[in-house]
This record gives C-alpha cells, structure tokens and sequence, in this order.
C-alpha cells in the first residue's frame, strides 16, 4: 500500500510538464541497454541458484538446478505481493520437491541473507569513501538515524537471547518442538563453514554482486543525459536503490524515486533521473513477474514424475 500511495503522491505532485517529460525520456530510451541489464540480471539468479546448492551440499542435499532456479524466481515473485514471504515459499518449494527439512533450507538461506548484507555494507562502505557528504546527505533527508539502528539492533539482540534462554530451559513440548526447529535452522545457518568449496562460493558471490551493479551501469547508456554519469554517482544511486528495495515490497513507488534524487544531485535533469529510475525498476520488476509467474507453471510439471 506504501508503494501504491508514493506512486500515486509522485503523480500528483509532478506537473504535466514534468510528465510529459519523463515519458519522453522513457519513450526515446535506447532498450538494447535495457536488454543487457536483464540478461545480467538473469544471470545474477543463475549464479544464485547455484551458490544455493553449494551450502546445501556439507548436509548431504544436492537439489537439482532447476528445482532451486525456480523455487528463487517464484520467491522473488512473492515478494511483491508480501515483503520476506518470498524466502519462507522458497524453503517450502524446495523441501516439497527435494526432500530438504524446511529448517535445514531456510537456515541456508538466511545464511545467503547474511553473506549479501555484508557484500551491501561493502558497497555502502565504498559509496561512502568515494562521496562521503552526498551519501550523508541522502540518509539524513530521510530521517536514517545511525542511533536508531542501533538501538533497534541492540533491542532484537537482547529479545533473541532472552527468547533462546526461555527455549532451551523449558520443558514445554512447544518449546521442545522450537527447539529441533532451531537445530535444524542452526545446522542450514552454519553450512557456510563446512563448504568444501568456499572459493566458489565466494566467486559466485562477487559475480552476483558485480551483475547486480554491472545491470545497473549499463542503463545509465539507455539514456542520453545519464551516459556520461560519473561510477560515484552510480555506486551512490546503486545504494539508495538497495536502500528502497527494503522500503517497500520489490520498491514500488520508492525505487525510482530514491534512484532519481540521488542522480540529481549529480547535475543530472530530473526527467532524465526518474526516466533511469522507472526503466531500472520496471525492467527488473517486469522479469522477475515473467520468470517468476512462469516458475510457478513450471515446477509442478517439471517435478511430475516426483
């Protein structure tokens, strides 16, 4: 609904001028660019689906590529209808088609979860030391205050540990159950340390992360105004992107936004920013509601004999 409401709030708070202005800039886009950035994002859950089996494999589950391709195209899928809800459909799909404990699965990817917030807060780190006061700029005008994360941080830490104490000294069958689910959590959360290929893991890592940021590069040439676009003022667009993605459900509405007024503060036009922000979201959106929907037809029927 958030998303909805700031769609329907940049409408009407952008003048007819305006408007028209940035359908131009979006009409006159050079799409051969916007091609490319969805194959890299193509490739990008590829590589995922195959960095998946390998935390999978140290517990002795080695699902077929297909199975996890799709279950992560049905979960991003999800996504956009109810935010985190594409990760617990995720695990379900793959523990139904492969024989996989949904706790084991869903351990693993909160492990994923972990591994590509660390890659973000390197991002983040870059961004920072190549434009210290935009990206400071940016995070103050909307209200991100480094004290309230980490109060927020400190709270959740505090609420686990008492909620872990009251789990493991209960003899309350509730809690006992609780307790082989977190094992089992616990065991697909620590698979990252028993991989007997971490450098693949680490390689399909960078290369997600380099599609993701390479998709995002090359529509900077699908428009005229953007092509000579600093990587500053990319890396920095790029993070408050990431940033709006976790705003809304797939970004709607925030997206582009958060993309164009960062760009503007790079001397970019504004039509041409919100052009750049709405042909990256609504490319990248438009995949995932194919790929996705088509997943969602394909696995029954690829797993039919099962």
């Amino acid at each position: 609904m958030l998303g909805v409401f700031l769609i329907w709030y940049t409408y009407h708070n952008t003048s007819a001028t305006d408007r028209a202005n940035i359908l131009e800039a979006i009409r006159n886009a050079d799409y051969f660019w916007v091609i490319i950035s969805v194959l890299m994002g193509s490739l990008s859950h590829v590589s995922r689906a195959m960095r998946w089996n390998l935390l999978l494999q140290p517990m002795g589950y080695s699902p077929r590529f297909w199975n996890n391709f799709m279950a992560i195209l049905a979960g991003y899928l999800a996504n956009l209808g109810i935010p985190r809800s594409g990760e617990v459909l995720r695990a379900t799909t793959i523990s139904g088609y492969e024989q996989i404990p949904f706790e084991k699965s869903f351990g693993t990817i909160v492990a994923e979860r972990i591994v590509d917030m660390i890659m973000l807060l390197l991002v983040v780190v870059i961004a920072a030391i190549l434009q210290t006061d935009i990206i400071l700029e940016f995070l103050t005008a909307r209200n991100y205050s480094l004290n309230n994360l980490l109060l927020a941080l400190l709270a959740v830490t505090v609420s686990g540990i008492l909620f872990l104490y009251v789990v493991r000294n209960s003899d309350h069958k509730l809690f006992k159950r609780i307790r082989v689910f977190i094992s089992g959590l616990w065991e697909g959360l620590t698979s990252i340390f028993k991989m007997k290929r971490k450098g693949l893991f680490l390689l399909h890592t960078l290369l997600i992360w380099g599609l993701y940021i390479g998709m995002f590069i090359v529509i900077k040439y699908s428009i005229p105004e953007t092509r000579d676009a600093g990587m500053s003022a990319i890396i920095v667009a790029f993070v408050a992107g990431a940033f709006a993605m976790s705003a809304t459900n797939g970004g709607i509405g925030v997206y582009p936004i958060a993309v164009a007024k960062v760009l503007t503060l790079y001397g970019i036009p504004a039509a041409a920013g919100d052009a750049f922000g709405w042909i990256m979201w609504t490319s990248q959106t438009l995949m995932v509601i194919i790929f996705g929907g088509l997943s969602f037809f394909l696995l029954p029927l690829y797993n039919k004999r099962k």
